[in-house]
Order: C-alpha cells, then sequence, then structure tokens
C-alpha cells in the first residue's frame, strides 16, 4: 500500500507539481497575474470571440455584405459601454466575484444564485465553444478526410487543460502566452494588410455601402434594412462574450487588484474592438464568402496571401495554428473562472461544499475536473457543432450581463443622494442593459427553435438541483443546531460526564496512560457529543485526552498571509475551548492543530506526533448520521473520518469511528 501511494505521489508531482508552501510569504505574489498575464488567460476569452463572432455576423447578413460596417460600428459601440460598465463593477466590488457576488449583493441571494447557474452554463459553454472553434480552425487548413477526427482531438484539447489547469492559473497562463502573442501578431498584420493594400478601393467600397442600402431600402424597406443590421449584429453577440471575466477573475489578479483589473479590462476591450471591426471591414473588402470545411477568417487569410507562394502557405499554416491555439487559451477562462463562481456558490451552500476546497498547489481542483468533464460531455452531446454552441454560449452569458448591469443600475440609483457623479454611472450601465436586453430578447427568438430553448432548460434545471442541494443544507443546519445545545452547557465548570467531579484532579501528563485521540472540528456539538460517546463506551479508561483539529484553507479564506493567521488564531481557540473544558473536570488535556488544504494528510501528519508522546494512543472520530440515507446526503457531506480510518488502518493504527445521529 504505501508503495502504490508513493508511486501516485511522484506521477503526482511530475504531471502536477511539487505542493505549494502556505507560510511562503511570497506565495500570492507568485501566483497572482499582472495585467499582461490577465490579458492573455481572462482576456484571451474575449479576443478568440473574434474568431467566430464577427463571422456569424457577416453570414447572417447575405447579399447585403457592405452594410456590415455598420454591424462593425455597433459591435465597437457595445463592446466599449460594457467594458466600461465592468470597470465600474470592478471598483465597486474589489475583491472580485463577478455576476454571482453583484447579483447576490445588490439583488438578492436568490438572484445571485440564478445569476451563478448561469455563469457556471456559460462557462462550460465557453470551454466547449473555444475548443470546438480552435479544432475546426485548425482542421480547416486540413484535408477534408481529416474531419472525422476533429472532435477526438477537442477532447484531447480539453484534457490538456485539465491538466495544465491543476498545475496553476499562473503556470498555465505562462505556457500559453507566446500562442497568444502570435495570435495578436499574425491576425493585426492580416487586418493591416488589408486596409493598407485595399486602400484604393474604398471609394468603390463606399459606393457598395450605398448602393446596397439602396438596394437593401427597395427591396426590404427601411424598416427591413435596419432589421437585418440588428439581427446581425444580435448573431454576432458571441463577440461579446468574455468581458466579463476580468470582474469574475479579480482575486487572481496582482495586487493593487482594482488598478490591475480595470488595465487588464483596456487591454481586453481595445484589441477585441479592434479585432471585431478590423476583421469585419476585410472580410468585405477581399469579398468572401462562406466555404464548405473551412472558417470564415481561414477563407479570408488565403485570399489575402494569394499570390505570396510558399510563403503565403506558411503564414496561413501559422495562423490558423495561432487561431486554434488562441481559442484553445480563452478556454482558461472558463477554468479560471468557473471553478471560482463554483467555490463562491459553496461557500454559500448552494453546490456541495467540496468545490470550495483548494488543492496542495492552491487550485480549486473538483471544480477544474467538473468544469472539464462537463465541456467534454457537451462537445460529445453536440458533435462540436460551433453553430449550434454559439447559440446556446450567447443566451446564458447576456442572462448574467442582464442581471449584474440591473443591480448596478439599482445601486446607483439608491446613492444617488450621496454620489456626485451616480449619473454618469448610471447611464453607463443603464445603456449596457438596454443593449443586452435587446440582444438576450433578439437571440432567444431567432433560435429558440434551432437549439436557444435548451439552454433554458438546462439552466432551469440546474435551479432547481441548487435550490434542492440549499434546502438540504439548510435542513441539516437546523439539526445541527439541536446538537450545538451542548455548547452553553459545556462551557460551564458543572461536570457532565459520570464521576469525573469524584475524580482527583489530574493536570498533568501520563505519556504511560491511555490517552483518546478525539478529532474535532470547533467547539460545537458534533464534538462534544463525539467525546461525550467516548467517556459512555470507556468511562475512565483514558488518563489523557488529545483534540486534534485541522484548519483548512479553502477559496473562502485564501486571501492573504493574515487570513491565514486569523484562521490559526481561530483554530487554535476552539481547541483550547475543548481543553479548559477537561481540565475543568481534573482530566489532562492537550490540543493539536494543523493548517493546510487537505484534512487527511494534515492529520496523518500530525498522528505521528501524538504517538510519539503517548504511544497507547486511540483516535475516535465522529460521523453524522442521517435519519434516511439519500443520495444528497453521501453527496453533500464529507466523510473525512471513513478516509482517515482506511490510512489508519493501512499503518496498523486503531481508529474509531462514532455514528452521530441528526
Amino acid at each position: 500500500m504505501e508503495t502504490r501511494l508513493s508511486m501516485i505521489h511522484r506521477l503526482k508531482t511530475f504531471l502536477i507539481g511539487r505542493a505549494r508552501n502556505l507560510y511562503d510569504p511570497g506565495i500570492f505574489r507568485k501566483i497572482s497575474l499582472i495585467a499582461f498575464f490577465a490579458w492573455v488567460g481572462l482576456g484571451a476569452d474575449g479576443l478568440s470571440s473574434s474568431c467566430y463572432g464577427p463571422a456569424e455576423a457577416f453570414i447572417t447578413l447575405g447579399k447585403y455584405h457592405y452594410l456590415g460596417i455598420f454591424v462593425a460600428l455597433g459591435t465597437a459601440f457595445t463592446i466599449a459601454v460594457i467594458s466600461t460598465s465592468y470597470s465600474q463593477t470592478i471598483e465597486l466590488f474589489p475583491a472580485g466575484g463577478g455576476g454571482y457576488l453583484v447579483a447576490s449583493k445588490l439583488h438578492s441571494p436568490i438572484v445571485g444564485m440564478v445569476s451563478g447557474c448561469a455563469l457556471l452554463i456559460d462557462y462550460v459553454l465557453t470551454i466547449s465553444v473555444s475548443v470546438a472553434a480552435g479544432s475546426d480552425a485548425l482542421f480547416s487548413f486540413f484535408p477534408v478526410v481529416w474531419q472525422p477526427f476533429k472532435l477526438w482531438f477537442a477532447f484531447l484539447g480539453v484534457l490538456i487543460l485539465i491538466l495544465l489547469n491543476l498545475r496553476g492559473v499562473k503556470e498555465s497562463v505562462l505556457t500559453l502566452a507566446p500562442i497568444f502573442l502570435t495570435f495578436v501578431l499574425t491576425h493585426a498584420f492580416v487586418i493591416a494588410y488589408a486596409f493598407v493594400t485595399r486602400l484604393s478601393d474604398f471609394s468603390s467600397a463606399t459606393k457598395a455601402t450605398a448602393a446596397d442600402l439602396s438596394l437593401a431600402g427597395s427591396e426590404l424597406g427601411m424598416v427591413g434594412m435596419v432589421f437585418i443590421i440588428l439581427r446581425a449584429y444580435s448573431m454576432g453577440a458571441g463577440t461579446f462574450t468574455g468581458i466579463e471575466a476580468v470582474s469574475n477573475g479579480l482575486p487572481i489578479l496582482r495586487e493593487p487588484r482594482v488598478r490591475t483589473g480595470k488595465r487588464t479590462m483596456r487591454f481586453m476591450a481595445t484589441s477585441l474592438a479592434l479585432m471585431a471591426v478590423g476583421l469585419m471591414c476585410a472580410y468585405f473588402l477581399f469579398r468572401v464568402a462562406p466555404q464548405n470545411g473551412k472558417t470564415l477568417n481561414a477563407v479570408l487569410f488565403e485570399s489575402v496571401t494569394a499570390d505570396w507562394g510558399n510563403f503565403g502557405y506558411l503564414f496561413v499554416l501559422i495562423t490558423l495554428i495561432s487561431e486554434a491555439a488562441i481559442l484553445f487559451v480563452a478556454a482558461q477562462a472558463g477554468f479560471i473562472d468557473g471553478p471560482r463562481i463554483l467555490s463562491n456558490m459553496a461557500i454559500d451552500r448552494w453546490v456541495p461544499t467540496k468545490f470550495s476546497m483548494l488543492s496542495d498547489r492552491l487550485v480549486t481542483q473538483n471544480g477544474i475536473y467538473l468544469m472539464g468533464l462537463a465541456a467534454i460531455a457537451v462537445l460529445f452531446l453536440s458533435g462540436g457543432r460551433v453553430e449550434f454552441l454559439i447559440i446556446l454560449y450567447s443566451i446564458n452569458v447576456f442572462i448574467t450581463f442582464i442581471l449584474t448591469e440591473s443591480g448596478m443600475v439599482r445601486h446607483w440609483w439608491q446613492v444617488r443622494h450621496r454620489l456626485r457623479n451616480w449619473f454618469r454611472k448610471l447611464s453607463v450601465n443603464g445603456i449596457a442593459l438596454v443593449l443586452d436586453v435587446f440582444i438576450l430578447t433578439t437571440v432567444v427568438i431567432i433560435k429558440f427553435h434551432e437549439g436557444g430553448w435548451i439552454t433554458l432548460v438546462i439552466t432551469s434545471l440546474l435551479i432547481g438541483l441548487v435550490l434542492l442541494i440549499k434546502r438540504h443544507y439548510n435542513i441539516t443546519q437546523r439539526l445541527l443546531n439541536r446538537l450545538d445545545d451542548l455548547v452553553p452547557t459545556a462551557e460551564k465548570p458543572e461536570p457532565m460526564i459520570p464521576g469525573a467531579a469524584s475524580q482527583p484532579a489530574v493536570l498533568e501528563a501520563d505519556p504511560n496512560g491511555r490517552t483518546a485521540v478525539v478529532l474535532v472540528n470547533g467547539f460545537n456539538g458534533l464534538g462534544l457529543h463525539t467525546l461525550f460517546a467516548v467517556f459512555r463506551l470507556f468511562g475512565r479508561e483514558f488518563k489523557n485526552y488529545v483534540f486534534m483539529q485541522v484548519g483548512v484553507v479553502d477559496a473562502g479564506n485564501f486571501k492573504g498571509a493574515e487570513q491565514i493567521d486569523r484562521l490559526r488564531a481561530h483554530v487554535e481557540s476552539e481547541v483550547g475551548k475543548y481543553v479548559s473544558y477537561m481540565k475543568s473536570l481534573g482530566i489532562y488535556a492537550e490540543g493539536v492543530i494543523g493548517i493546510g488544504t487537505e484534512v487527511v494528510d494534515e492529520i496523518m501528519k500530525l498522528a505521528p506526533q501524538v504517538m510519539s508522546k503517548f504511544p497507547k494512543s486511540m483516535f475516535y472520530g465522529g460521523q453524522l448520521v442521517f435519519a434516511e440515507e439519500t443520495f444528497l446526503t453521501r453527496l453533500l457531506h464529507n466523510h473525512v473520518v471513513f478516509a482517515v480510518q482506511r490510512r489508519f488502518y493501512h499503518q496498523g493504527t486503531p481508529f474509531f469511528i462514532l455514528p452521530i445521529k441528526v
């Protein structure tokens, strides 16, 4: 068993890396991102949408493709408004949290939960869309006979991203940064080249645009023409996805976080606007048209380099590979922000609390696994069809946009008497809200029968499941409160243990005496019931009591060195209450604590220390037993004592689990 565990540990270290030191004074600086790398890790989601958003809008225009200039201008305006509105969100919520926290604080916890569920679906689809679009971009360069392998390539891409993110956010971003820069440089060059080489065509492009306006006006009427422009604008809504990622991922940014976040937002918004408008204009300047098995960008690149010879072939290859790669990089936003939303919801008991746990690499690995596996499932069920996935994707992100913007508008209105520039701030969020509502309504109506309804159904089902989980946690908390009725009594000096008062006070440790080591998690009803169960079973057989508690560092308290110190002080205080209580009964007791991300591993580190001092130690842990065992009770409650028991048994150390009925 030990050999097998050692081999697994070595393999894990090789693939993921060594455990991080929580007490390293520079740990937060080492894992945080400066604005540039945040632009890579979070901004890639928005920037990569230029690979499919503008193309979707351009194709929707049909034969009136010169009207794309109006769509491009509307797109640039929308990017500016939404990014500015989210910069205001960053200022108001400097600790991060994004759409979930904003809706929870400015509306209500229920509205926040809806926003959180929408975000979770959105980030799963971020991964799915990005990886599927990346596969499309890469396979556009390969022969058509290679198309059947495209989905398998997408699966492999998700698995690689899971592994990279298990190593850490910064490590994954640093690895992918060269790809990001290659994408930016190659696409910027294509756009600049298109404008420079077709500069003489601008007069004809202007005339063609006027002709398109005249033709559309005569064929469709003014209302119809406006409709087709707005429809194309809405169908390109995928371009705006990812703008919220910076607000959601604020906790991973370098201090001062607000300034870093706003700088990252400017980088992302500027690059996205230039890329989206530039590509849209390049489409109609080169008169590109959709081709089977190729993305519109691939068609554009081939048109631009048609007379470049072998260099053109190489340039297109590099550009398409970088486009495929940037889309994989864009999936980072799903792996960075999705698990963070999950951890925030877990802290509030909307989802299983295990999603707030950190690995020894200080990442929310359960969330990473869930997001990755869910993305693979979506890719499998959709066949990796980007057009279909974009429909699902665009709907959910705008649900979150609307809830966030409406919350911000409500806030500015409420503080209008205390804030001088409230109207300007309200106007920015208000305009963004109007645009978001229009886009969401249009996309839902137009794409409802093409699959838009699926997103609404999936989100509704997730909301129902989350409500069920919350209800279970609320019921469990009420049951645990009954156990906690013992706490006030235990804090009094009167003995509760039969025969304890008649025994002489034993305030010196007896190293050769039998020792009960009780695992606790705070001075609460569960720990006290476990202690009293030991007394009921063994009476006065134990001469020493040791109370062992591990302070768990999770996503909720991993916010700075001072938080770790505060956690340690809290754990010491809780264990100290047990020690004081036992000494008031005339029984020797001491406390042993550990701080870490994994309870079982910390207990296994502390146990030898206790056994070296008290060789005759026996370990006890309490386990909640519900009146009715259900799927939810197994899923939502940790079973640490069982894992500890297995590890102890393999070492030949006795460990007893005491059932605590609730």
